[in-house]
């Protein structure tokens, strides 16, 4: 029994194909492209490849082309179906050997013995002529493809400008309303409006909460926005970064207890001098706090721990939560990525927070790295999901360095907020 691959992008010829072929004892990878073609050609290591002249992308003189010039194909006969006027052609490019269509039921699978023993068709004189047109041919259809995926790409440049653009607009509308909203609710809460009762003040504090999150991911979004359009501004000033770090664990303090999340820490209660911008990096340092937040689940752990390198900081964050799968270890952190991405995810947010957390870090001459699972212990843990782990320079890196990779511009801290 042999197995034979077959290339064809007719469904009633496959069928065919495989009926006759089976009939005889062979087994039929088949396909209806050229392209996997060629890819099921280096995996199912077939004893014969049939391929048909009209595949579709790449045409059956292309793929012949390619599956001659493969290693693992040496001595593997190709075969091609076609009309007789493209015999020689087939052959020019490799071929073994053709098979007229319609093809002949009654001799199919002995002709298919027959080069799988060894037989092989010879070119004839016309075979040069037909070779150097039919290598033309593919150069122009090259060409032809060049052409169109310098289309393509111009037009997804565009796309990410117009998406960019978009970003920026929704951004700021979404901000502009939500300034009067947070306002008056604290008017109202704090009863300079009047009193409240007990319903009325826990029906605010529940809209409160809720305009909180709002307005955190609206100002996620500003920041994203910001530093693809490379209108980020960082502000230098000295700062403690091990105060930066528990004012992060208690603005996160109330979702981890809402969560039955176990909170293990260990960071000095020395400070530690850097220069920086500590408000974004606070907000850095949440986010990265609160994916682990997200993705641990009731009863878990996650753990903290500073570290103190040469020239830098460094944080450790891991949890008891599922893990992340080794092919989303980079995209988890590409801007809007998430690696479940479905309106039925059981876990909320808009895939920002590590990409927002990745470039403050990098303008500070740090970064973001993601292990899963995690590869140390931390704060005396060894815990199975995710370990993230920040860092950044005690000192800020040069203006013109973190333009580069952050799209921002780093600015003195200004003298007064207006």
């Amino acid at each position: 029994m042999a197995r034979v691959l077959h290339i064809d992008h007719d469904p009633h010829d496959r069928r065919r194909v495989e009926r006759l072929l089976a009939a005889a004892g062979h087994e039929v990878v088949e396909c209806g492209s050229g392209l996997q073609g060629i890819r099921l050609a280096s995996t199912e290591k077939p004893d014969l490849v049939l391929v048909d002249a009209n595949v579709p992308d790449l045409d059956g003189f292309e793929v012949t082309l390619r599956l001659r010039g493969m290693s693992s194909l040496r001595g593997v006969p190709i075969v091609a179906i076609t009309g007789d006027s493209d015999r020689q052609k087939s052959l020019a490019v490799g071929a073994d050997g053709s098979i007229s269509k319609p093809i002949d039921e009654g001799r199919f699978a002995s002709t298919i013995a027959l080069f799988l023993d060894g037989h092989r068709e010879r070119i004839d004189g016309t075979g040069e002529i037909q070779l150097r047109e039919q290598s033309q041919r593919i150069v122009e259809h090259l060409e032809r493809k060049v052409v169109e995926l310098l289309a393509a790409n111009a037009r997804l440049e565009e796309m990410v400008r117009l998406r960019r653009e978009f970003l920026q607009n929704v951004s700021h509308e979404l901000a502009t309303p939500m300034t009067p909203v947070v306002g008056y609710l604290r008017l109202l809460l704090n009863e300079e409006l009047g009193p409240l009762t007990q319903l009325q003040r826990k029906c605010l504090a529940s809209i409160e909460s809720s305009t909180a999150r709002l307005r955190s991911a609206v100002d996620t979004l500003l920041d994203v926005s910001s530093l693809e359009t490379g209108r980020m501004h960082y502000y230098v000033r000295p700062y403690d970064f091990s105060e930066v770090t528990m004012r992060a664990v208690e603005q996160l303090r109330a979702r981890f207890e809402q969560n039955n999340v176990r909170v293990e820490i260990s960071v000095p209660q020395d400070e530690w001098h850097a220069t920086g911008d500590p408000d974004k990096l606070l907000r850095a340092v949440v986010h990265v706090l609160d994916n682990a937040a997200k993705f641990t689940p009731p009863g878990g752990t996650v753990a903290l721990e500073a570290g103190e390198g040469d020239g830098y900081y460094e944080l450790f964050v891991a949890d008891s939560g599922p893990g992340v799968r080794p092919e989303d270890l980079e995209r988890v952190m590409e801007p809007f990525y998430q690696a479940d991405g479905s309106a039925t995810r059981t876990h909320g947010g808009a895939g920002l927070g590590l990409a927002f957390a990745r470039r403050v870090t990098a303008a500070m001459g740090g970064g973001v790295e993601i292990v899963s699972p995690p590869n140390r212990k931390v704060a005396g843990e060894q815990l199975g999901g995710t370990l993230a782990r920040l860092w950044v320079q005690l000192e800020p890196k040069s203006k013109s360095s973190s333009d580069a990779q952050s799209g921002g511009t780093a600015a003195s801290e200004p003298t007064s907020r207006g």
